[in-house]
């Protein structure tokens, strides 16, 4: 336990879970509420005048997303210890949040006293995982295990465009190519991320952050 107050904000846009989330932390021993916010704007705003420890932050927000808004904290308060509170569960997401200067990933199913220790952690400059994300960081995909494809840049032309809805013979008529040529494109660029329909191959693009 640290003998200091950790000063805590928390940034999420379901107004049931900040609620929540400021109930279970009033009263606590060695923590201090800065603030509760339902827009990341709000508070980089607040960030900019206030000292903040910890700040517990939900990766879908209405203006931003989480994992930029991450970064955008650390280089506004590089003190400020950020753990992304989130019911998303994909590896990738973590691992992002990690690069963009983060200090660990809680699932939204974590319980009270996990979490109470997952903010010390964080506020004594730890890493800190709740058990969930801890098992999901120790089980890398296959797609992650051999990398992201390279992608000519025709490649990623079209999967923009795929993934904007284009049809083939849209994309054809836009870039002057056979519809032929572009269906070609399409089945290399399922092959490349061993995806077997449009559906997958966006969702696994996006995962890449390729679109």
């Amino acid at each position: 336990m640290l003998n200091k107050s950790i000063s805590i904000a928390i940034v999420d846009d379901h107004p049931i879970v900040l609620e929540g989330l400021q109930k279970l932390l009033t009263g606590r021993e060695h923590i201090s509420l800065a603030g509760a916010f339902t827009s990341g704007g709000d508070f980089l705003s607040f960030i900019q005048g206030n000292h903040v420890d910890v700040v517990l932050l939900d990766i879908t927000l209405p203006d931003v997303n989480g994992i930029d808004l991450c970064k955008e904290i650390k280089q506004l308060s590089p003190v400020t210890n950020v753990l992304a509170l989130s019911n998303h569960s994909e590896r990738s997401i973590m691992m992002q949040i990690l690069q963009n200067g983060g200090s660990g990933y809680l699932l939204k199913n974590i319980a009270a006293d996990e979490l109470m220790a997952c903010i010390e952690d964080a506020a004594g400059g730890r890493v800190a995982f709740s058990s969930g994300a801890q098992e999901i960081m120790a089980r890398p995909s296959i797609a992650e295990l051999k990398g992201i494809p390279q992608l000519t840049k025709r490649e990623k032309e079209i999967l923009h465009m795929i993934a904007s809805g284009k049809t083939s013979n849209m994309i054809a008529e836009e870039l002057y190519l056979s519809p032929l040529t572009i269906e070609t494109h399409r089945k290399n660029l399922m092959q490349k991320f061993e995806v077997k329909n449009v559906a997958a191959l966006i969702k696994t693009a996006t995962e890449h952050r390729i679109i």
